[in-house]
């Protein structure tokens, strides 16, 4: 039935072309496709359903080792910049811990640590940890053990050229295995937080 667009049209026949085109609209949005399947949209808020039931939630915890133990994630990480390889980084390390120790009358290397001045001897540098941060800085792990027979897991930062590596951060990270701190990535940035 056409619309009736004229003043004087009756209202009870203006009213009746208005339920006759919503119908059509309803038949014709609830209508199958030829095919037997359903329409584009009814797919389209399926498939999103099934999409956003199988994305994995975000962690939102600290890690003592964020993405552990996939290599090279269990310490910070930003995209490199120029390439330097973990040959490098581990000679660095080891060359800066040598120099330091020579440098000790009793040949050890020192790090303060709660006031304490702890006598450490390398025993492994953890090549997996070892890290290129991009803007020629640099991530090492190392294990030391201590002459009060406990073994300490010693970050370090480093800054430079392979050959030319300065130490610019040291800490302890954990105590006979134990952490003392986790790192967690805010921002594509990571942060030391305390650990739980």
């Amino acid at each position: 039935m056409p619309l009736a667009t004229s003043r004087n049209a009756n209202p009870l026949a203006l009213l009746a072309a208005m339920r006759e085109s919503q119908r059509s609209i309803h038949v014709a949005i609830n209508k199958r496709s030829e095919n037997g399947g359903i329409h584009m949209f009814s797919r389209l808020i399926i498939a999103a359903a099934i999409a956003l039931f199988f994305t994995p939630p975000a962690t939102i915890f600290a890690q003592e080792h964020p993405e552990h133990p996939k290599k090279g994630a269990e310490h910070p990480k930003q995209a490199a910049e120029k390439q330097v390889s973990t040959a490098d980084i581990s000679a660095g390390i080891k060359k800066n811990i040598d120099a330091q120790s020579k440098k000790s009358p009793d040949s050890k290397f020192h790090v303060k640590y709660e006031g304490q001045d702890l006598a450490l001897e390398l025993t492994k540098v953890h090549d997996d940890r070892l890290q290129d941060l991009g803007g020629g800085k640099y991530f090492a792990c190392v294990d030391m053990n201590a002459t009060d027979g406990k073994t300490y897991d010693i970050d370090f930062f480093l800054t430079g050229q392979p050959g030319k590596m300065k130490v610019t951060e040291t800490s302890v990270h954990k105590i006979d295995g134990k952490p003392l701190y986790n790192w967690k990535e805010e921002n594509a940035t990571w942060h030391k937080v305390p650990a739980s």
